[in-house]
């Protein structure tokens, strides 16, 4: 089932906000996240879904939720729709597969960005300056190359717009220096953790971004969790540095999106059936790989 923003309305179920791909509703003194199959790109939400999508999103984060929770704590209480209040019954076959009910926290203001590989706006930025967000790299490397340790390249966390990557010494002005300590050294290992069972099934981890929030003064991981959509997958068998890498992501409708005459703002072009087709088939073949599970 496709799902798009204005479809997707649970009758006397207080809607909370709605984002480019999730809509969070409150229940109780929860929350109810569901993942649509909408699609964005370049920060624009595109005006076709991608079947799956949603489903792969949430069954790949509670994987991981659960896979990494002695790292640190999550929002995760349950993505069993049969754990969901009676009164939400009437929509279980809707939201099976592509919901979690959530605690509420209060969410830090920046997205926590972990690079092992040289890809995207680092490369971008790589070749500027051959650093990015401040942290000075080594000269030569190419596009793709293994950097030589992960680097925490944090990010302003936009509504609107684009997302800003920022300096180690923002995010310590933004939210403490404890905090943003913590946030670096849990968003490290978690992406070493990941990316270590990822390679072991045949996928490179290039980068991620993690979000955290604070439920009664405790950092915990909350959103999403090392997916296809907050992540670059790369085919580790076909991995080969100095140019772009295939990938089992979203970079397969960027690069269409890149091959068109947009200006990337609002409203995007259309996506034909075949770019749908191959995307949904990516997302798919990540999420059966890194947790050896179905779709349900």
């Amino acid at each position: 089932m496709n799902l798009h923003m204005k479809e997707l309305e649970l009758a006397g179920v207080r809607k909370v906000s709605s984002g480019k791909v999730r809509e969070m509703f409150e229940v109780g003194e929860h929350l109810l996240m569901v993942a649509t199959d909408r699609i964005s790109a370049f920060d624009v939400v595109l005006p076709n879904t991608i079947p799956q999508k949603g489903k792969v999103l949430t069954q790949i984060s509670a994987f991981w939720f659960k896979r990494l929770e002695d790292v640190v704590s999550n929002h995760l209480i349950s993505s069993d729709v049969h754990d969901l209040p009676e009164s939400l019954s009437p929509y279980r076959n809707l939201l099976r597969g592509r919901s979690m009910l959530v605690r509420r926290c209060r969410p830090l203001p920046i997205e926590c960005v972990v690079r092992g590989y040289l890809a995207g706006s680092g490369w971008s930025e790589y070749r500027r300056t051959q650093s990015i967000c401040g942290i000075r790299l080594p000269a030569g490397l190419r596009e793709s190359d293994k950097l030589p340790e992960p680097i925490f390249t944090p990010a302003t966390k936009a509504t609107t717009g684009h997302d800003e990557n920022i300096s180690y010494e923002r995010v310590v002005e933004m939210v403490g220096k404890e905090l943003a300590e913590k946030a670096l050294s849990i968003s490290l290992e978690l992406y070493r953790r990941g990316q270590e069972h990822a390679y072991n099934r045949g996928i490179i981890i290039c980068d991620t971004k993690f979000e955290f929030g604070l439920s009664d003064s405790q950092l915990i991981l909350i959103d999403e969790v090392l997916t296809p959509d907050s992540s670059r997958f790369w085919p580790a068998d076909q991995y080969e540095p100095g140019r772009a890498q295939p990938s089992f992501d979203k970079q397969f409708i960027r690069d269409y999106l890149e091959s068109l005459n947009w200006d990337k703002t609002p409203p995007a072009p259309e996506l034909p059936p075949e770019v749908i087709e191959a995307t949904s088939r990516r997302y798919v073949e990540a999420f059966r790989r890194i947790t050896g599970l179905e779709l349900t």
